[in-house]
């Protein structure tokens, strides 16, 4: 039996998943989990990248307990973060990009390449922390001076396991600076916006074997989580899905990239995806409930206030894509400033944020087929939103398409495929 190792690292959590293949059907075991979170730090939001390596090797030494003969691992993570280096050594601090840094920066960025021009060339949507105003923000501050190297957050962690710096096209494509066509780095974007050209290497595709950590091959999936997951549906034809975690990705698969106007207008987005594009819109997700929770009800079961919410009353919504969610000091003063009236109870915020997000859902999959000039019948949705049938019930009644919930680790077997596909 060969086995193979999906480390599989959101904005809140990290799993060591062992995958392995029986009867043509993947199997896994979840052999280590821990605690991931921006850090607050000079007044700045920052990831603890030394915390995220140690954490990734004591898994990968769990894994091994499970299978001393582990042929492959790789790693996922969430998009558009990276960590800056000289040499070997990293340029701290590592910034998070719920981090408001970019703000100023965007407009100058816009001056030298007009938004308009940029989607032109890259269908990357306009989101405050992409990779390219992470970039120009870091350039003002002279943080780019004598820097040799930005590896994006999982290929920083691979680096940091084999010693191989590299540069996986998926994840890439998330920051804002990849040309559609050519699926490498925009030479003329980065001389526009004066950024050190040396820094912008040859995207690698999903599969590229690396090199080795503890006699294990490490090798580059589709490092950007979403396009992992997207690879784990075990999708019927070309349907919509819904990667429902933090964030809401929801979208579906296209052979090229669409850059009209009303695609730019609508704020799509074109990704990476394994041989296609995945033309999808970021919503917020999870991210509203999960800090509803840390602020009204801490460590409250989700399916009370799963039930809770259903059995409430309140019927308000909110702009659940607004910029105010982003990264609000309280969630709560959001939703209130936001309603004409404030619930009566903590269940009340949650009935609010979940009718929100299915009609936010119902939205977006309107836009989308007014685009593409197609109807779509299903939605696929996977993550761990999957699990939560009163937003699957409340999205196929505001959507009137099939939902079919997938409650599997869709990132983790994709992540796996990938590997298996590489390593025989």
């Amino acid at each position: 039996m060969k086995y193979y190792l999906a480390v599989d690292i959101g904005a809140s959590s990290g799993r060591h998943l062992i995958g392995w293949n029986e009867g043509g059907k993947i199997l896994t075991k979840e052999v280590y989990r821990f605690p991931n979170g921006v850090k607050e730090s000079g007044g700045h939001l920052t990831w603890d990248i030394e915390s995220l390596v140690s954490n990734v090797k004591r898994g990968i030494d769990e894994a091994l307990k499970f299978s001393p003969d582990i042929v492959s691992l790789s790693i996922d993570t969430w998009g558009v973060d990276y960590v800056l280096m000289k040499g070997d050594s990293e340029v701290l601090p590592c910034y998070a990009y719920r981090d408001l840094r970019t703000i100023e920066p965007i407009e100058e960025v816009h001056k030298l390449i007009p938004f308009e021009e940029l989607y032109a060339k890259t269908g990357i949507q306009l989101q405050t922390f992409n990779t390219i105003y992470q970039l120009y923000a870091d350039k003002l501050a002279g943080r780019l001076e004598g820097v040799t190297d930005f590896l994006l957050m999982p290929e920083y962690l691979l680096y940091k396991l084999c010693g191989v710096k590299s540069h996986e096209y998926t994840n890439a494509t998330t920051g804002g600076m990849v040309n559609a066509k050519t699926r490498q780095f925009d030479p003329e974007i980065i001389s526009r916006l004066g950024l050190p050209s040396h820094l912008f290497k040859f995207l690698q595709d999903p599969g590229t074997k690396l090199g080795t950590y503890k006699g294990i091959q490490c090798v580059l999936c589709a490092t950007h989580d979403t396009a992992s997951a997207v690879e784990g549906i075990p999708m019927e034809g070309s349907e919509i899905y819904i990667s429902s975690g933090t964030w809401s990705l929801l979208g579906v698969k296209m052979p090229h990239a669409i850059t009209s106007i009303n695609s730019l207008s609508s704020n799509f987005t074109n990704e990476g995806g394994v041989g296609y594009i995945r033309y999808l819109r970021n919503i917020m997700g999870m991210w509203l409930v999960n800090r509803l929770r840390d602020e009204l009800c801490p460590g409250k079961d989700f399916g009370e206030i799963v039930k809770e919410a259903e059995a409430d009353s309140f019927d308000e919504t909110i702009d659940a894509n607004d910029n105010e969610f982003l990264s609000p000091s309280s969630m709560k003063d959001a939703f209130d400033s936001n309603l004409s009236h404030k619930p009566a109870n903590i269940a009340g915020y949650f009935r609010c944020a979940y009718r929100s997000l299915a009609n936010t859902y119902r939205d977006t999959v309107n836009e989308l087929e007014n685009i593409t000039g197609r109807k779509y019948h299903s939605i696929y949705i996977v993550g761990g939103g999957a699990k939560n049938s009163y937003l699957n019930r409340l999205t196929e009644i505001a959507t009137g398409k099939k939902v079919i919930a997938l409650p599997i680790e869709a990132t983790a077997l994709g992540n796996l495929k990938i590997q298996m596909e590489a390593v025989k």
